[in-house]
């Protein structure tokens, strides 16, 4: 589709999704009238600025159907998040919206070379989380064959995948790692299994990860967007170039923003990812602040699709640690460690205050290779990470190497902070 053609779409889309909200939801009119704008002042896509911002916290504030935009007698399917840190956010599905989200999920999944002839493990969590679920309407939409494992339980995983012969795995990238690490043990060799690719999403990651999954799975793992706040996954997903994820923004309108004064950025320049969902029926969000940091890139990919792309989550506003004055994100630690030799791709980073004074331990496990019985051999590589990462980081910090399988291992988001600080 022409750039021309699509914003004519989203602009149709746009006008319906604001009536909408504004003539039968009582939280959005509110928010309008306060910001003095109206669905007759929405002439283009462009006018999407003149609406407010959403944020995490109103949505919770009006759990759990304030966000319903329709009758809840229309709503066939509830989500919602964790929950660990408020109250939960509440994604509701009408029977159109559950087609919509079929349909950018086997996008998601055939831009992962996924067929009517593959076998797609899914092993992301069912239940409330929008993973499982997500994965299987997209995989049932192409026709596969779906695996409906769901997180946990490695062992019988690892059974699964040889007995079955998956050929997708669709999980984190913390666990597909796990899983290539508890395989190994058991002395399977992934090269002789027909798995060919993986969507991996759900936590930040990064391109050295990435190799690693593929070296040690021996498929081609492309990185996966989305978030219960929106739709859950297939918001955006990288294609077989692996060069980032075009956003299917004919369904989700993506704008950069400063994350401090709410402006909005020119492609390329990093800022706070939000979103708009234009054809969501059961509980639509209008100008959503994800908190995720990223930049928007409108180059032509080699693919052929015309799309905006949207990078690997760089980070998020408040996953962000500041040390001292210095804003550190977990995947910058990562991005040093898995380029060095015998380090395992595994770490863990606790922040403490002393005396008024923050501190940062990174917590290292060493891979079999990499590990020594020499004092001397330990502390060495202790300076040497520590001397890496404060040219990466501009901090120092202090680095404690771990015995190989002593960190935490996930079957969903990796815990990476342990934050002790009492501000």
């Amino acid at each position: 589709m022409s750039r021309k053609k699509l914003a004519l779409l989203q602009t149709r889309r746009l006008q319906n999704l604001v009536r909408m909200v504004y003539n039968n939801n009582d939280y959005f009119r509110k928010k309008m009238d306060a910001a003095g704008v109206k669905p007759s002042d929405i002439k283009h896509i462009s006018d999407i600025v003149k609406l407010p911002f959403m944020t995490k916290t109103e949505m919770r504030d009006v759990y759990p159907y304030g966000l319903l935009s329709c009758d809840v007698n229309s709503i066939v399917e509830i989500h919602t998040s964790s929950g660990t840190t408020g109250k939960p956010v509440v994604d509701a599905y009408t029977k159109k919206d559950i087609e919509i989200w079929s349909e950018v999920m086997a996008r998601t999944l055939a831009m992962g070379d996924t067929t009517a002839k593959d076998r797609v493990q899914d092993a992301y969590g069912y239940g409330l989380f929008t993973g499982g679920l997500g994965v299987h309407y997209g995989a049932r939409k192409i026709g596969a064959m779906i695996i409906p494992i769901s997180g946990g339980n490695t062992k019988r995983q690892l059974q699964i995948m040889k007995d079955f012969g998956t050929t997708v795995l669709a999980c984190t990238p913390s666990y597909a790692l796990y899983l290539a690490e508890a395989g190994a043990e058991e002395g399977i060799d992934f090269s002789k299994l027909p798995l060919k690719s993986g969507c991996f999403g759900a936590e930040p990651w990064s391109e050295n990860m990435r190799k690693e999954i593929q070296e040690k799975l021996h498929l081609k793992a492309i990185d996966i967007y989305g978030l219960t706040e929106i739709i859950g996954p297939g918001v955006a997903s990288e294609c077989e170039r692996q060069n980032l994820l075009h956003v299917f923004e004919d369904h989700f309108y993506p704008e950069i923003i400063n994350p401090e004064t709410g402006e909005l950025l020119p492609d390329g320049e990093k800022g706070e990812l939000v979103f708009t969902t234009l054809t969501k029926e059961g509980s639509p969000v209008v100008r959503y602040r994800t908190r995720d940091i990223t930049y928007l890139d409108r180059s032509k990919c080699g693919c052929g699709r015309t799309s905006v792309r949207m990078h690997r989550i760089l980070g998020r506003t408040d996953d962000m640690l500041i040390i001292r004055g210095v804003n550190v994100f977990p995947t910058q630690i990562e991005e040093v460690l898995l380029k060095m030799e015998g380090v395992a791709p595994h770490y863990q980073l606790v922040v403490e205050r002393r005396d008024n004074l923050d501190y940062l331990e990174v917590q290292v496990e060493l891979g079999e290779a990499g590990f020594s019985d020499e004092i001397k051999n330990l502390e060495a590589r202790e300076k040497q990470i520590e001397k890496e990462l404060h040219e990466a980081l501009l901090i120092n910090t202090k680095v404690k190497l771990v015995e190989p399988k002593t960190i935490a291992r996930s079957e969903g988001k990796a815990k990476r902070i342990i934050d002790k600080r009492v501000i």
